[in-house]
């Protein structure tokens, strides 16, 4: 079962604030993977998928290429 948190719960998880949370929703997160719109007004986010991209993006393999964005090229 999915795990759904606001910006603000978002951001307390993660040590950020609910503005920078906000900026990685435009540049970061994908829209039906990290977030969803349930009633195409509140954002809420999935703390799984979430996790997962954080747990991807601080252990990158031996093959990632560093990207000036902060994430890593695999192919």
């Amino acid at each position: 079962m999915a795990t759904y948190m606001t910006a603000k719960q978002l951001a307390k998880a993660l040590g950020y604030t609910p503005n920078h949370i906000n900026r990685l929703k435009d540049n970061f997160f994908i829209e039906g993977k990290h977030y969803i719109r349930p009633f195409g007004r509140n954002i809420r986010y999935i703390w799984e998928e979430v996790e997962k991209e954080i747990n991807c993006q601080t252990k990158p393999t031996s093959t990632a290429i560093p990207m000036a964005n902060g994430g890593y090229c695999y192919g």
